[in-house]
């Protein structure tokens, strides 16, 4: 199967990097295409097709994904709309952009899938989302091993597809921001700053490794750590007389309003 990524930005290059190194496909297979070419030369480097011409990719690939900006999508889809048969896959990491907006313009005999991944797929640990179209089983097959070789993926209505972006990949945001407020506290009580990031990366690392692993609820992990009248509980406590578990679901949903 034939690669074709539509914009070599951050997400279109990682993932182009991140299906080599899982070893899902070979570089000779995946094409990743940008205006300005010169800055794709690392993949170039790896052996993986560049080019600034949508079209011919388009035309030889049997996989198409458009990693591309909101605004360019219709732009991008009336220039390879031409050359795509119903035998090839589209798959869409645009935000924003429905399956049917994306049919309204290249037509609805093409299969369509929408992906919502988020930053880690550049180190294989991404979350993503997806939501199909009038696809058969091959594709949705296809479409899960993909973005499986580059972290989990699951399943979910379209209509859910903004709340994933927030919750998975705007979640990103959201937990960099926990590490690094815990990693100024660990300097504050007598770590250094290489110290407190390393221990605290890795303690949220495997807390949630925890939760994938033994599927367990989180407050039943809290419970296993909070002894009576312990440090834990104390640190629990006034984290929530301070609105932490409030200005995080305030968060999530300000940022669910704004992407709606």
């Amino acid at each position: 199967m034939k690669i074709a990524i539509i914009g070599g930005g951050n997400l279109g290059s990682a993932i182009a990097a991140g299906l080599l190194k899982s070893n899902f496909c070979a570089a000779e297979n995946i094409t990743v295409t940008k205006r300005n070419i010169a800055t794709l030369a690392w993949l170039q480097e790896k052996g993986i097709n560049i080019s600034n011409n949508n079209k011919e990719a388009t035309a030889n690939a049997n996989v198409i994904i458009l990693a591309i900006k909101p605004f360019q999508i219709k732009e991008i889809l009336e220039e390879i709309k031409g050359g795509l048969t119903q035998n090839q896959l589209l798959i869409s990491v645009v935000t924003g952009i429905s399956i049917e907006e994306i049919c309204g313009i290249v037509g609805d005999q093409i299969a369509v899938v929408r992906a919502m991944p988020n930053t880690a797929i550049a180190i294989q640990e991404s979350i993503t989302c997806l939501s199909s179209g009038k696809i058969n089983a091959d594709q949705i097959a296809y479409t899960a091993a993909l973005f499986s070789a580059l972290g989990k993926t699951v399943f979910i209505d379209e209509k859910l597809m903004n709340a994933a972006t927030v919750l998975g990949a705007c979640g990103t945001a959201y937990a960099m921001r926990y590490i690094r407020a815990s990693v100024q506290g660990g300097i504050e009580i007598g770590f250094d700053a290489a110290t407190a990031s390393l221990i605290v990366a890795q303690t949220v690392k495997g807390a949630a490794e925890l939760l994938l692993t033994t599927k367990t609820h989180p407050e039943q992990e809290i419970d296993k750590v909070t002894t009576p009248k312990g440090c834990t509980i104390a640190g629990l406590n006034e984290m929530e007389h301070q609105g932490f578990s409030s200005a995080i679901i305030k968060g999530i949903a300000a940022s669910f309003h704004k992407i709606g």
